[in-house]
């Protein structure tokens, strides 16, 4: 013991840099020159990031003054710890948040804990949209409604732009408004003329902007809070454009029809739609593929692109991976899609397909009751039947993944590390949803780093959303 004692400092931190979290925790209490030694910030913060790489670190050093590097791993490790274990009281707190008089069309997170920023004061706040004409905010924590607007219109959908706290919706009148997040205020309202759209919240060099799909296939583009016009695009003509995603770079945009089983996605470069320049037409690209079931982005490959296309037969999918470039030249920008992957899946369901990722390579797939977990190459890694009825929703994140079913239960997965394989899931355990005597179970799920949220349809036509939050 004398030789360690006696070793500087910079060999001790050297040789505990080695060391686990809790062999470092015990090291700690051995001596006071070990103590100094183990509590080197360098050392927990070297941890965090390896385990938790995703993170924003700006965003963590700015907070560093008030809590250190160790007390963020303990407090995110303690959360992850009951996550994985989902003990009902001891672990998480279900709330039921009850208030709609008719269905729930959509909800998303206002305020969320992404895991990156202040994990001790964050107040997670949801808001929702029904067909009784109503937009609600909740606190999820304490499961109490914050505001709620005046009942109008059916609702159609509902999308959030977190970034200015602005609540964006569109009712069956064609009236799309946008509303304060912090009060419920209206900003602003526009009239697309469209009885049914699909709405996303989209943020492009500091500028928020609303994309929305129409009942005829054009692509609206309208400034965000003020819902002023910026451009306009034909995708599908007189088909439903109902389905636009955009890239994690915020580079690229995918509108598509699901419901044209011979039309191609189109990917559009967004800074060409978003700020137009004039006389110059839209960079836009047309995918070859047709019939397009599903499609994601790869989370942290900006610009991989994953589609879920069919060729007529329902059992028949083919999922396709394109790596989006943007090619220019003297003259002109032209945008491509190269092929990186293509392969079959047999699909045994008659239901909406639902396709997420994870990472750059990780790709789940819904089938009815299974949730199956490919390479982006196409290789099987994993599949799973844990719901009794068909899955109605996926939410995705670094840690875990959450399944939404008819069966009324919630199913919660988390990610292992697989030398061989890459990234698999690991099965934990279930989150009930109440009685399917009241209700034909869940239709939606949402999460953020500590909480799921999620929508029960229920047979008295009055949806609630059920909250479970994991206390750290």
């Amino acid at each position: 013991m004398e030789i360690w004692q006696s070793l500087p400092l910079d060999c001790l931190i050297s040789i505990f840099s080695l060391l686990q979290d809790e062999d470092l925790i015990r090291a700690s209490i051995v001596c006071k020159e070990w103590y100094y030694a183990a509590e080197t910030p360098w050392l927990w913060r070297r941890m965090y990031l390896q385990r938790w790489s995703f993170c924003n670190v700006s965003q963590l050093l700015s907070d560093t003054e008030t809590h250190s590097w160790k007390a963020y791993y303990l407090r995110r490790s303690h959360l992850e710890m009951k996550m994985e274990t989902g003990r009902s009281c001891a672990d998480y707190t279900c709330k039921s948040l009850r208030g709609h008089k008719g269905k729930i069309v959509g909800f998303a997170y206002l305020a969320g804990n992404d895991g990156c920023s202040d994990v001790w004061n964050c107040t997670p706040v949801v808001c929702s949209a029904s067909t009784d004409g109503t937009v609600k905010a909740w606190d999820i924590h304490k499961g109490v409604n914050l505001w709620s607007s005046p009942a109008e219109s059916p609702m159609q959908d509902i999308t959030v732009d977190p970034v200015q706290s602005v609540v964006v919706t569109s009712d069956s009148t064609g009236t799309i408004k946008t509303w304060k997040g912090a009060t419920g205020e209206e900003v602003a309202s526009f009239m697309s003329g469209f009885s049914e759209t699909t709405l996303l919240s989209f943020n492009n060099k500091d500028s928020s902007f609303l994309l929305v799909g129409t009942i005829l296939g054009s692509l609206l583009v309208l400034s965000c809070p003020v819902l002023c016009e910026v451009s306009r695009h034909m995708v599908c003509d007189s088909f439903r454009l109902n389905l636009l995603l955009s890239s994690p770079d915020r580079k690229w945009i995918l509108a598509a029809s699901k419901e044209k089983f011979d039309s191609s996605p189109k990917v559009f470069y967004s800074e060409s739609v978003c700020c137009p320049a004039e006389d110059e037409d839209s960079l836009c690209h047309s995918l070859p593929v047709t019939g397009c079931c599903a499609a994601v982005f790869l989370p942290s490959q900006p610009a991989r692109l994953a589609v879920i296309q069919s060729d007529g037969l329902f059992s028949r999918k083919t999922i396709s991976v394109f790596d989006l470039t943007l090619k220019e030249s003297k003259y002109k920008k032209e945008p491509q899609a190269q092929q990186v992957a293509s392969f079959r899946v047999e699909l045994s369901h008659r239901s909406d397909v639902v396709l997420e990722a994870r990472g750059s390579s990780t790709l789940l797939v819904v089938d009815g009751k299974h949730l199956k977990v490919y390479t982006f190459k196409g290789e099987l890694v994993a599949s799973f039947e844990d719901h009794l009825q068909p899955i109605t929703s996926l939410c995705v994140d670094s840690f875990r993944v959450v399944t939404a079913s008819r069966d009324l239960s919630l199913r919660v997965l988390t990610w292992r590390n697989d030398p061989e394989h890459g990234f698999t899931l690991a099965s934990q355990y279930h989150l009930l949803g109440g009685s399917l005597t009241r209700s034909r179970g869940f239709t939606r799920v949402a999460c953020d780093y500590s909480s799921i949220v999620a929508s029960v349809d229920s047979l008295d036509g009055k949806d609630v959303l059920k909250a479970y939050t994991f206390d750290f």
